[in-house]
């Protein structure tokens, strides 16, 4: 269960100050190795737009869910220098040595590798790797995790982006109860993701899409074969909910925007 330490983050938010050059422990927290729960399974790929997870391999991005509970005990402890409130996660990236089974054992482990500087704050590495039962490394994702705050700094100046947008090939539109059927989903009880009250307390006019679920539904639109894989995103601005997004690709890019042109992602792979 996750909501002890969903509370016991929320609890230790105001009293952090984050900061770059805090100390910070890269213990590695594991989970021995076990098959996905099918429901589990089912309910997540459904919703991201994976309809026949148990006919195929796993969804590139179920090991990293599968972790977040791992995440979850190292980002709410004490020790950890960012806020849980209010983090955002703003980059993902992801290699798969294979396809994965459904119904493979697999065992997790979860550590925070760095922290560095962000031009609006202070940024947390997560890696998650998952292993195979004869210790094979088959999975692996590097996550950063940013906690506003004020800063001097100018590391990580965004570089103009080209502005010609790729081609897009499919619309969604997102229900208000999304963050929550997520959240369902997967434990991952962010305040920013449920409620319009909840996200404005964390500066968020409205709530906003897990960023793990744009990425995985893009994925889910990208499904492929071809291994090794290696996949990177980077969430650039919020999704809104309710709201319509579109999907766009060409060749290993692929974003999603807003039909104003706002770009919520960015992605190869």
């Amino acid at each position: 269960m996750l909501a002890p330490q969903l509370l016991r983050g929320a609890l230790l938010s105001p009293f952090k100050r984050p900061r770059p050059d805090a100390p910070l422990d890269t213990t590695p927290r594991t989970r021995p190795a076990a098959r996905p729960d099918p429901r589990h399974l089912t309910r997540y790929a459904n919703l991201c737009g994976y309809d026949d997870a148990h006919d195929a391999a796993l969804p590139l991005t179920y090991p990293h869910i599968l972790g977040f509970p791992l995440a979850m005990r190292i980002m709410s402890t004490q020790a950890f220098p960012l806020p849980l409130l209010g983090l955002v996660h703003t980059s993902i990236e992801i290699t798969q040595e294979r396809p994965l089974s459904p119904t493979e054992e697999l065992g997790i482990g979860v550590h925070a590798a760095k922290l560095s500087a962000h031009r609006r704050g202070t940024e947390a590495t997560v890696v998650t790797e998952a292993r195979a039962t004869d210790g094979t490394a088959v999975w692996a994702s590097t996550s950063t995790y940013l906690a506003r705050h004020k800063t001097s700094s100018r590391s990580n100046t965004p570089q103009a982006a080209d502005t010609t947008p790729l081609p897009t090939r499919a619309e969604w539109q997102l229900p208000p109860d999304l963050g929550r059927r997520y959240a369902a989903a997967t434990g991952d009880r962010n305040p920013i993701h449920l409620y319009a009250l909840t996200a404005r307390a964390l500066g968020f006019p409205r709530a906003i899409a897990h960023g793990m679920w744009t990425f995985a539904r893009c994925l889910a639109e990208r499904q492929t074969d071809t291994h090794p894989r290696h996949v990177r995103a980077e969430f650039k601005a919020p999704v809104l909910l309710p709201g319509t997004v579109i999907y766009a690709a060409e060749g290993p890019a692929f974003e999603l925007r807003s039909p104003t042109g706002t770009v919520h992602l960015t992605g190869t792979g």
